[in-house]
């Protein structure tokens, strides 16, 4: 089984992008985050006709989750089960044959001193709870997605110079990491433990890419006993190369079974 995650950053626009992959890579399950766009104007047509079944939430120039799969999942759900309807465009949960994905897209926070910051520390929060609520330790569980946190500093190309950056301030990497003790592991680093590997790359400087001026903020994530069937996983930068390109990359992983 073959799974990716990748942050368009407006569906619509990259949807030529997205299309190209898909027929190149061929994933099973693909978990796209800010799609940005209403649920009336998200083109699943092209999707479908690319060989894929596609669940979605979004809303207008913000936000947005979706999955495409080549199955139809067995149930799907939005939010934290809370009835607030704007975690249903950060939070999609799909089960297929024998496991559970999580996508999701964390608040980004915007600075520190914003109120975005405290919010995002509480929806990690949230999101551990959700965590001990939804799961069993023995479920078969993939969380995905743009988690809007460098985890550690080989994560981050300077991070001598971040310590007060939205996704790398301790109090932010504290709330992911109690979300990771749940019993989450990097499927990422099982295979790439040295530095240098990043999915995101800031716009304001072409070459980042090139110079490898990047943060990695996008993960796929692994309960224990989906972890041990993970046989591979990489960051594909080839999209991230292309003419108007989400300034995210896709990050892929292979399990058995």
């Amino acid at each position: 089984m073959k799974i990716a995650t990748f942050n368009v950053n407006s569906i619509r626009t990259r949807e030529p992008i997205l299309l190209d992959w898909l027929r190149d890579n061929r994933p099973d399950i693909l978990c796209v985050q800010e799609t940005k766009v209403p649920d009336e104007e998200f083109p699943a047509d092209a999707f479908q006709k690319a060989g894929y079944r596609v669940t979605y939430r979004g809303e207008k120039s913000y936000n947005g989750v979706a999955i495409l799969s080549r199955e139809l999942p067995r149930h799907l759900s939005f939010g934290f089960d809370n009835g607030h309807a704007a975690d249903e465009t950060r939070l999609q949960c799909a089960d297929f044959r024998g496991f559970t994905v999580v996508n999701t897209y964390v608040p980004q926070g915007r600075a520190v001193d914003h109120p975005m910051y405290p919010y995002k520390l509480d929806w990690l929060k949230k999101l551990r709870a959700w965590f001990d609520r939804r799961f069993k330790k023995r479920d078969k569980v993939i969380w995905v997605g743009d988690m809007n946190v460098a985890r550690e500093p080989i994560d981050v190309h300077n991070p001598e110079v971040r310590a007060n950056h939205v996704c790398y301030h301790a109090d932010a990497r504290a709330a992911f990491e109690h979300c990771l003790a749940w019993g989450f592991e990097d499927v990422f680093r099982k295979f790439h433990p040295g530095p240098g590997h990043y999915t995101f790359f800031d716009y304001r400087n072409p070459q980042n890419v090139q110079r490898r001026k990047g943060w990695r903020v996008d993960y796929i994530l692994a309960s224990r006993p989906a972890a041990g069937k993970a046989r591979d996983a990489w960051i594909d930068l080839g999209p991230r190369l292309k003419s108007r390109p989400s300034d995210h990359t896709p990050l892929v992983a292979e399990f058995d079974g």
